[in-house]
């Protein structure tokens, strides 16, 4: 039997440096705070009139997060937060758009002029091409690798920040793996995943009788993690009467179960994660400004996929080990041309899209370019030979299979958004996404 090619993550060679980047700086041109500016080797300046902001402004016209600014290139990449009174370029107001050095911002009553200096910054990256099970040598990963390396080693709450499949759980399981606490259990919650009414007793537990059908004592996820980590993902979706109570836990490691009446302590690291912008929501005034404070003690960005297509040959190859290809279908799924072509995908489910797309190339034995027309499912022949009970079974599932797939592969593998189109709850899409697989 021939031996499947095995990927071997290699280290940079020595010397290797990190990614140099242009030096901005921001100053507040007009307004109470004028005068103040920000002028430091970053990638990125939030501004606001909450003091956690790289440039706090004082004016009660800017929101507590109003915007973000990037370096990118020769530009600045500008991204408004959901402000109360927008981010605007003269009388264009800005949602995301990237300006050049010398642009004036108006954010409130206030105004703030970029300036990009020629002088360059170098990033801090790691030699590593791999966490735990992350994989990546482009700059933006090696970069992430550094700061997985110093945040493993600490105690610190972390939130995870990322569009939908980019590897937030992957991240959470790599740096528990990675810290003092590996040998305790990592516990995860998906917040989006339970309905509302339940999730309390999800985390913190219940006493018999607490409830109708709660006969006995149920053990909460805080308890569970007790000496390792809890992973709280896609923690924008936790609802807004829970916040307080999370907000408790997490500053006395104490919980209360539903129905119980002392307290009961907790050694635990928290990691959560979220696909949304929780400073927007913040705004908005669907998450607490005080638990997102909470929670983003220590703040991780994934980049999506589109940005980093240098890795898609390496992720290729090390999907189709994780999916169990055949040494043909590895050979052909891995050859040049048809890798090209899906390094020029935008892949708006990154990285699990990718693997979905891959393993259905697997299994229909073909190379499939992204969003072609999807082959009939190999079980969607009914067999009259069967009992009927059996036969529906096979079609119905085979149906549920092809549509759910269909549906995240359109909506970029945005679970709430699938939904909504379906006209589907969330959590029985979740669960379809269990029972075929597909999560």
């Amino acid at each position: 039997m021939t031996e499947r090619p095995r990927v071997v993550m290699t280290r940079p060679k020595a010397g290797r440096r990190g990614r140099a980047i242009r030096r901005f700086r921001v100053e507040v041109s007009a307004g109470p705070s004028a005068g103040t500016s920000w002028a430091k080797p970053a990638e990125r300046c939030a501004i606001g009139s909450h003091p956690s902001n790289d440039l706090a402004i004082d004016d009660p016209t800017v929101s507590r997060f109003h915007c973000e600014l990037s370096i990118a290139g020769e530009t600045v990449h500008v991204r408004d937060l959901g402000s109360r009174n927008g981010t605007f370029v003269g009388a264009l107001a800005i949602a995301d758009a990237k300006v050049p050095g010398g642009t004036v911002l108006a954010i409130g009553d206030s105004e703030v002029r970029i300036s990009v200096d020629d002088d360059r910054s170098e990033l801090a990256s790691s030699e590593r091409t791999s966490f735990g099970a992350l994989i990546g040598q482009c700059d933006a990963m090696r970069e992430l690798f550094g700061e997985l390396e110093k945040i493993a080693a600490s105690d610190a709450t972390v939130l995870i920040q990322g569009e939908t499949g980019t590897g937030k759980e992957g991240v959470a399981e790599a740096i528990h793996e990675a810290s003092g606490r590996a040998a305790r259990p990592l516990v995860v919650v998906d917040c989006s995943a339970i309905p509302a009414n339940l999730l309390e007793s999800e985390l913190f537990g219940h006493e018999p009788g607490a409830f109708t059908g709660a006969v006995e004592r149920r053990t909460g996820a805080f308890e569970q993690a007790s000496g390792g980590t809890l992973f709280l993902d896609e923690i924008g979706e936790l609802p807004l009467e829970l916040q307080p109570k999370l907000l408790r836990a997490l500053e006395s490691r104490e919980i209360r179960p539903v129905g119980g009446r002392a307290p009961v302590r907790c050694d635990l690291r928290i990691v959560a994660a979220t696909n949304r912008d929780l400073r927007a929501e913040v705004n908005r005034g669907s998450f607490r400004a005080d638990l997102y404070f909470r929670l983003a003690v220590v703040k991780v960005s994934l980049p999506p996929l589109r940005d980093r297509a240098e890795d898609i040959p390496l992720l290729v190859e090390h999907l189709l080990q994780r999916i169990g290809a055949s040494p043909a279908t590895f050979a052909t799924l891995t050859e040049a041309a048809f890798v090209a072509a899906l390094a020029a995908a935008p892949w708006p489910g990154n990285v699990r899209e990718l693997r979905n797309h891959l393993e259905r190339c697997v299994v229909f034995g073909e190379r499939r370019l992204p969003n072609a027309p999807a082959a009939p499912h190999p079980s969607s022949t009914v067999d009259a030979a069967l009992p009927y009970e059996v036969a529906r079974r096979q079609a119905l599932d085979s149906f549920e299979r092809t549509y759910v797939t269909s549906l995240l592969e359109r909506t970029g593998d945005n679970v709430t958004a699938a939904a909504r189109d379906a006209g589907l709850n969330r959590t029985y899409l979740y669960r379809l996404m269990r029972r075929h697989g597909l999560r």
